[in-house]
């Protein structure tokens, strides 16, 4: 199995129609077609459902497409990585991050490491935990930023300056607005958002046992969207403060949890890692900053 082939295989998943896949490969459609059979022959499942204009993916076709862009994004960074052995002032380095406002401490120290080095070329994709850890355990990314304490025994870690604050998102005219923290007892029976994550691992910490009296309403990844339920009256969102905008005209408010909440964030990568040279430096950066 080729890279290349896996590479045509998700061009013809994402357009779905092989014309219109050759064209965007620049390969004839013969060509791409017995690319693609070949490609179903090894594996010895067929991967399309062919229709009359289109074509969709099988079972095994969704679960191929998956690993193929796994293992496409991985070739791409290998290339990308021996490139950049003989650069030492650029390349690319991928980043994994949950969702913060301690973010800004990263993305500050970026700024400044591009002055320098403007060479520097950075990727960022967002998740919960098991979803960057995921990638960063296969080699797609170089580093991720975490909403718990990582396993030590996998991962060289960096802290965080600070926490992040937990709190109740809400409508700024509803009655809790009025309080100025939010109590275990205060939101019994209330229809609550939270990340997954967090209220498995963060909330319990906090309500103890009347946790059992909470009720989740819907779990979202992304504070953002989970506000716009709130805006619409469907429920409270539990947070991290400085998440939301919360400001006069936006029509939510935050309070903090009672007594406090918090969590902090960590920046790992894989022990035994082996970096590019420009990935060494900012990681240097990033310890003497972080210290």
């Amino acid at each position: 199995m080729e890279i290349r082939t896996l590479r045509y295989f998700l061009a013809v998943a994402r357009e779905e129609n092989m014309t219109r896949a050759a064209e965007y490969l620049h390969v004839t459609q013969p060509t791409l077609s017995k690319q693609i059979q070949s490609l179903e022959d090894e594996l010895g499942k067929k991967l399309f459902i062919r229709h009359s204009f289109r074509i969709e993916l099988t079972e095994e076709g969704i679960l191929l497409r998956k690993r193929a862009e796994d293992l496409v994004s991985m070739a791409d960074k290998i290339m990308g990585e021996f490139t950049a052995l003989d650069d030492v002032t650029g390349g690319d380095i991928y980043f994994g991050l949950a969702e913060s406002c301690q973010i800004r401490y990263l993305a500050r120290e970026i700024k400044r490491f591009k002055e320098i080095y403007p060479g520097l070329r950075y990727h960022i994709s967002s998740g919960d935990t098991e979803q960057v850890t995921e990638k960063l355990d296969k080699g797609v990314l170089d580093f991720a930023v975490l909403a718990e304490e990582p396993d030590a025994a996998k991962y060289h870690t960096l802290s965080f300056p600070e926490a992040d604050v937990w709190g109740l998102v809400m409508p700024s005219d509803h009655p809790l607005a009025k309080n100025e923290s939010i109590l275990a007892e205060d939101i019994v029976g209330l229809p609550l958002f939270c990340s997954e994550q967090g209220w498995k691992r963060d909330i319990p910490r906090w309500c103890g046992e009347k946790m059992d009296r909470l009720h989740l309403e819907g779990s979202f990844r992304l504070s953002y969207n989970a506000s716009l339920f709130v805006k619409e009256g469907l429920g409270f969102l539990l947070t991290f403060d400085r998440l939301i905008d919360t400001g006069p005209d936006s029509g939510l408010s935050f309070r903090p949890l009672a007594p406090k909440l918090e969590t902090k964030m960590y920046l790992i990568w894989r022990r035994y890692q082996v970096f590019t040279p420009i990935a060494e430096r900012l990681l240097a950066e990033l310890r003497d900053r972080f210290a």
